[in-house]
């Protein structure tokens, strides 16, 4: 008697599906290592964005009057988590110094975009670039009327912190003549002194403040061009920053 054989029926897998999941988590995973290098190297060009702008504010010259120049350093990747304005100080600037910047580039962003002022940090503390465009008239040391209220703006932010004060006056190089100042130091001069007036008006106490005038001889641009000239045309208000 001749005995058949029994097929053997095939059982198939059924952890096949992993396979193709681990082949799909592996090229997720590959697909995020891509975008995350591709952040990093947005975050690098966003950091010399901000160094940039950060120079075309300061309008850094070559004779810097409140210190030498200084050497721009490309800033680290950005952290999207930092205040609006970013990192803005040296790393042993007080802390009200730098709440008081941004307290400034806000309360002066009209200006700053404008051109008629800047705030950048210098060696010796926070200074306030109040130019002559928007500020003054030509020749003369009084304040133009439209800009009064962005000086009680930043009078006002001054009054809160008890810092020291130095007011001062800046022209170019252009030599001037008229009835009420016979040179650039007593033009230089006259317009910081009335600086330590308005801020004394301001209930700023007189202790506090300061005033010297250096007439073209620190400029922070070339006189050579109208723009400049215009940039070299201001009064700084410098916030020491030890008290």
């Amino acid at each position: 008697m001749i005995r058949r054989r029994r097929r053997r029926t095939s059982h198939s897998s059924h952890e096949r599906w992993l396979v193709s999941y681990a082949d799909f988590i592996t090229l997720l995973f590959a697909f995020f290592v891509v975008l995350y290098s591709a952040a990093q190297v947005d975050q690098r060009k966003v950091g010399k964005l901000a160094a940039a702008i950060q120079v075309a504010f300061e309008q850094l010259g070559p004779f810097p009057a409140t210190g030498p120049p200084r050497t721009l350093v490309t800033p680290s990747p950005v952290s999207f988590n930092n205040p609006p304005f970013g990192p803005i100080a040296k790393k042993d600037e007080p802390g009200d110094l730098i709440l008081l910047r941004r307290e400034l580039e806000q309360a002066l962003s009209v200006e700053i975009l404008r051109g008629e002022a800047a705030v950048r940090t210098a060696p010796d503390g926070l200074v306030i670039s109040l130019r002559e465009t928007g500020f003054f008239e030509t020749g003369s040391a009084h304040l133009k009327v439209e800009s009064q209220p962005a000086f009680r703006r930043v009078a006002e932010l001054l009054a809160r912190q008890d810092h020291p004060i130095r007011i001062e006056g800046h022209t170019d190089n252009v030599r001037i003549h008229n009835s009420r100042y016979a040179s650039n130091w007593e033009l230089s001069t006259a317009r910081a002194t009335e600086m330590v007036r308005l801020l004394i008006g301001n209930d700023l106490p007189p202790s506090q403040l300061s005033a010297a005038g250096y007439a073209e001889y620190h400029p922070i641009a070339m006189n050579d061009t109208p723009e400049g000239r215009a940039l070299n045309r201001r009064v700084d208000l410098v916030i020491l920053g030890s008290k």
